[in-house]
């Protein structure tokens, strides 16, 4: 649908407080939104946490997981393209995303259902996304950001405290904290910085890894829930997973990656009758012409380094089956 009919059918959901689902892309070109009791007829089955259409099903324990990540010359080659534009002072931190091909003995339903992430969607047979990452909640008069920025592998000794002594991983999260704080400020009053760089250790295909996040705050007018819609839109494309300043920072996104991100760094969520829960769509797995694609990758700054960050990219391409 056009993001015209979306703010117009959100509005009117927000306005009676009917429960619904909602996708939109990267861009927000093409939002797309269910009425939550017709998602399963559409196949979109979904778990935020403890709300959700999604039954569990048994599934069968084991899972053949193998993938062929970009090439390192090729993602050199891109990562200095991005490098060049840093120098040039046209972005200081650019989330730099690229597809590696799966080979797996699972179909995207059984992942879906193996899988243990806080926020999961299963989008026809066309995607699946375990999201670690919430977006933007929405509740009482306030509104809320979780921006998750720094990883490191859990089984490094202390990796907790050493990834809070990374003063590259600490200037990227200062970046895009401050990226929110503007953003929600487009949409709520009364900013405030609720949590600062906490640490999360999450289940990552077999092992954990550790990020850390952010709590942001702020105030909503008292009628938010009749522009859910415009509110949603206004946001995008997420600050977690672009960079800063934002406009620019896209651009040289679309030219560095191999292709359109389309639904993946996109926003998914739901409106419950009162409050609205949405996740970033990342660790975000995608069936193309009967193969599988995993979209990953991680935030360039000055300091980066080519091989850490291709690094990066191999760790986050898992399904968190524990």
């Amino acid at each position: 649908m056009s993001p015209e009919e979306f703010v117009r059918l959100t509005s009117a959901w927000g306005k009676s407080k009917t429960p619904f689902f909602f996708l939109l892309d990267y861009e927000g070109k093409n939002p797309q939104a269910f009425l939550w009791e017709e998602a399963a007829a559409n196949g979109i089955f979904f778990r935020f946490k403890d709300q959700g259409n999604a039954t569990p099903k048994k599934a069968l324990p084991g899972v053949n997981w193998a993938f062929s990540p970009i090439s390192f010359s090729e993602y050199q080659r891109r990562f200095n393209l991005v490098q060049h534009h840093i120098l040039q002072g046209d972005s200081y931190l650019l989330n730099l995303t690229f597809p590696s091909q799966v080979q797996t003995d699972r179909t995207l339903e059984e992942l879906f259902y193996l899988g243990k992430a806080p926020y999961q969607l299963l989008f026809q047979d066309r995607f699946a996304v375990f999201s670690p990452e919430g977006f933007v909640k929405m509740e009482g008069n306030e509104i809320a950001t979780f921006p998750m920025k720094g990883t490191l592998d859990g089984k490094i000794e202390n990796a907790e405290q050493v990834l809070l002594a990374n003063a590259k991983e600490e200037w990227e999260h200062n970046t895009v904290v401050d990226l929110l704080r503007n953003d929600l400020a487009m949409v709520a009053k009364k900013i405030r910085v609720v949590r600062y760089r906490y640490t999360e250790r999450i289940p990552a295909g077999g092992k954990e890894i550790v990020q850390t996040s952010s709590e942001i705050r702020g105030t909503l007018p008292e009628n938010w829930q009749e522009n859910i819609g415009e509110i949603l839109l206004r946001l995008l494309p997420a600050g977690s997973i672009t960079g800063a300043p934002k406009a620019k920072t896209v651009e040289i996104i679309r030219a560095a990656e191999l292709d359109e991100r389309g639904y993946y760094c996109g926003v998914f969520g739901i409106f419950d009758g009162e409050k609205v829960g949405s996740a970033v769509a990342i660790r975000f797995l995608e069936k193309r012409d009967g193969a599988f694609y995993f979209r990953s990758g991680g935030g360039i700054t000055a300091l980066s380094q080519a091989e850490e960050e291709y690094q990066e990219l191999q760790t986050k391409v898992y399904v968190p089956f524990v």
